[in-house]
């Protein structure tokens, strides 16, 4: 099935070849989407007979993992699995007093806040955006700031304190993306208020809020805890 440019939606059928079991978004990115790990394996196979360079797989940990089973078999490899990242969820007021600062991104404010998205986006994975195509990067976070999708707070000099995105939203829950707090900011205790307040904000969109961390990342994990946040399940991400 044909999806944005660039991209499709794999779908595995019930046995009347209608209703739909399980789906799998393939463009830049891979994600399967209630796929069992045998059905993930059945995706993984038909990528790699269509195989393309992707940025990363993720999802929920065992049908991730299962459709790189597949791409191992047939000599593909990853730069990094993280085959643990509890997904995290929040449906209720956060535990922590959210801060006032923070508020929807606004048109004006794109050039600081694609700057910070960068900024996030090397530390995380260790390599530029950009490499993946400027434009394309730069659409991404002028989309989200257009759908009010991006929080922020700036400095009264225009310096970009801290920010968050909103990947997904449905009329259920949204997920939280994007996290960056400005490193001359860091150590200062404010980053349970900014994300309380991310809560709130998310909260307009959808009455679940939810993300996921690498297990590794404790001092994270400890935030979200005294957010309110709750482990729901497992994700895993692979990069390439």
């Amino acid at each position: 099935m044909p999806s944005f440019p660039g991209s499709l939606i794999l779908g595995h059928f019930m046995d009347d070849g209608v209703t739909l079991a399980a789906a799998c978004w393939v463009g830049s990115n891979v994600v399967p989407i209630e796929a069992s790990a045998e059905q993930a394996r059945d995706f993984g196979r038909w990528i790699v007979a269509h195989w393309q360079p992707h940025a990363s797989i993720f999802g929920p940990a065992d049908a991730t993992l299962s459709l790189m089973d597949e791409l191992k078999r047939a000599g593909i490899h990853a730069q990094e699995i993280r085959a643990n990242q509890p997904l995290l969820s929040i449906s209720g007021p956060p535990l922590a007093t959210p801060s006032p600062w923070l508020a929807v991104t606004k048109k004006p404010q794109f050039n600081e806040i694609l700057g910070a998205a960068v900024a996030m986006f090397e530390e995380e994975v260790g390599y530029s955006p950009f490499l993946g195509g400027e434009g394309n990067y730069r659409s991404r976070v002028a989309w989200l700031i257009s759908h009010g999708h991006s929080f922020s707070h700036q400095s009264s000099c225009g310096e970009v304190i801290f920010k968050a995105d909103l990947g997904a939203v449905t009329q259920y829950a949204s997920q939280v993306q994007g996290v960056w707090m400005n490193p001359e900011y860091r150590g200062l205790g404010l980053s349970a208020a900014y994300m309380a307040a991310v809560v709130l904000l998310a909260q307009v969109h959808a009455p679940v809020t939810s993300l996921y961390v690498n297990d590794y990342n404790t001092r994270a994990r400890a935030l979200y805890e005294r957010v309110g946040f709750v482990q729901v399940g497992t994700f895993a991400t692979i990069l390439f």
